[in-house]
């Protein structure tokens, strides 16, 4: 348990903002989720589910959530899966 007010104050702070990390990357994962899901139907909201996953990735990447090589690694594999599905139809 921190022992000075300034530590406890700081302690309070890095619980919220783990709190709010951890809720982008849950909302990233069920987005990206939902996309493949989409793309292995071949459902015609797989287009508009990635655009908002990338969109969601490329926030949770400008606010340091996640790494920029890790933002771009899933939207490079969510986009290559989705072009695959579309390349085999």
């Amino acid at each position: 348990m921190p022992q000075t007010k300034s530590a406890l104050k700081y302690l309070k702070k890095s619980a919220k903002k783990a709190e709010k990390n951890r809720l982008v990357k849950t909302t990233i994962k069920t987005l990206v989720k939902k996309s493949r899901q989409a793309i292995a139907k071949k459902d015609d909201k797989a287009q508009e589910l990635i655009s908002s996953s990338i969109k969601k990735i490329d926030k949770a990447m400008q606010k340091g959530v996640i790494k920029k090589n890790t933002g771009a690694r899933r939207k490079s594999r969510l986009v290559k899966a989705f072009n695959k599905s579309k390349n085999a139809k």
